[in-house]
Parts: structure tokens; C-alpha cells; sequence
């Protein structure tokens, strides 16, 4: 469990800590689309200069999809790309959305993750099957990578954040599942929690 006494905000990535995911699902849908070692090229650990690019906003939904489809047979519908890119996008816990709530009556609350055009948009579709409340409505200010231009686990954009709000990182709690950008948060001084074995914030902040 976290010690709230000294905490005055904290910084949530979203997929894996908020929403649930399963990169797996995407790995397996590009396989049965034809791309048989799609694990090489992406994974939550890892993924080659394509995925980075579109992340940080460097290439359009449209130049992504048309540089994976030469990967795939001919006919492959931009549609189905889109929808095995989506796969591992699953639900948001209505408990675990009101635990945020909860948090935010004490705390400043804000969103940092790395996505994209294409993810987020998914991501607001999956929301809406739980609650009627936009994704901004549960923090102070968003941080996505693609708007950002830069990525986790850079040490700039976690200053980008905290200077941006006048954060102090010793009194703000990171909180992500992939080990880098922990180690990333933590150059900057931001104390962190890295969820593992699929552990959940609502373990965090039992109450």
C-alpha cells in the first residue's frame, strides 16, 4: 500500500494501470493477418522506430496503416489493421474509475501516457461502455505522447509535466507497469510504483 501523509499528487499512465490491456491480443491478431513475426516488431517492452514515430506524433494514422500493410496479404482492408491495432484495448473497472475519483477529492491527479491517434480513440469508445465521463474529466491535465511530441521513458517529458504544473517530484508518485519509464520518472526525483504480476491501484490505495 502507498503512504499518502506526504503525497500531493500523482501521475497515472493509463494502459495497464487504469485501463486494462493485453498486448497479446495485438500480437496475435497482425499473426493471423499475416504478419507472423509481429512480436519482433512491437511489444510492451520493445518496438522498432515505425510504432516510436507514430507515437510521438511524427506520422499520420494514415502513414502507419499504409506501412504495415506491404506486411500483409493483398486486399488487406485499412479497416482490419485498425481493429487488430485495437485488440489489445479492452475495459475500464467501474471500481477502479472510482477509486480515481475518490483520490482526486485529496489529490492532484494527472494522465501521462504514451498512444496514439488511433489508440486514444479507442480508448474514449472503450470509456464510454463504462460511464458517460470523458477521460479529462478524472484528472487535472492529460499528457499523451502523440500531442507531445515526445515519449516515456525520456526524462523530458516527465519535467515537461511537473514544471508544467509546478510539481514537486518528491511529493508526486509516478505510477506505470513498464519498468522503463519507472526508471525514466525517477532521474527526475518522482517517487514511483511499478504495478507488476498483476498487481492494481486499487491494491495501492486500500481504504
Amino acid at each position: 500500500m502507498i503512504k499518502e501523509e506526504n503525497l500531493e499528487a500523482i501521475i497515472f499512465d493509463l494502459g495497464g494501470v487504469i485501463l486494462n490491456l493485453n498486448y497479446q491480443l495485438t500480437i496475435e491478431a497482425f499473426k493471423s493477418l499475416g504478419i507472423e513475426d509481429f512480436d519482433k516488431m512491437y511489444s510492451q517492452a520493445k518496438q522498432n522506430d515505425l510504432f516510436d514515430r507514430f507515437e510521438i506524433g511524427q506520422i499520420s494514422s494514415q502513414y502507419f496503416i499504409n506501412s504495415l500493410l506491404p506486411f500483409l496479404p493483398n486486399g488487406t482492408s485499412p479497416n482490419k489493421v485498425v481493429n487488430a491495432w485495437n485488440a489489445m484495448i479492452l475495459d475500464f473497472p467501474q471500481e477502479r474509475l472510482r477509486l480515481i475519483e475518490k483520490l482526486g477529492e485529496s489529490k492532484r491527479l494527472f494522465l501521462l501516457s504514451n498512444t496514439n491517434e488511433i489508440h486514444l480513440q479507442a480508448v474514449k469508445q472503450s470509456l464510454a461502455k463504462t460511464t458517460d465521463k470523458s477521460l479529462e474529466s478524472y484528472f487535472e491535465e492529460t499528457y499523451v505522447s502523440h500531442e507531445m511530441n515526445m515519449r516515456k521513458p525520456n526524462k523530458e517529458i516527465f519535467e515537461k509535466v511537473c514544471s508544467n504544473n509546478k510539481l514537486d517530484p518528491s511529493k508526486t508518485l509516478f505510477i506505470d507497469d513498464t519498468i522503463g519509464h519507472i526508471e525514466g520518472a525517477k532521474k527526475i526525483g518522482l517517487m514511483t510504483h511499478h504495478l507488476t504480476n498483476g498487481q492494481t491501484i486499487e491494491d495501492l490505495f486500500k481504504r
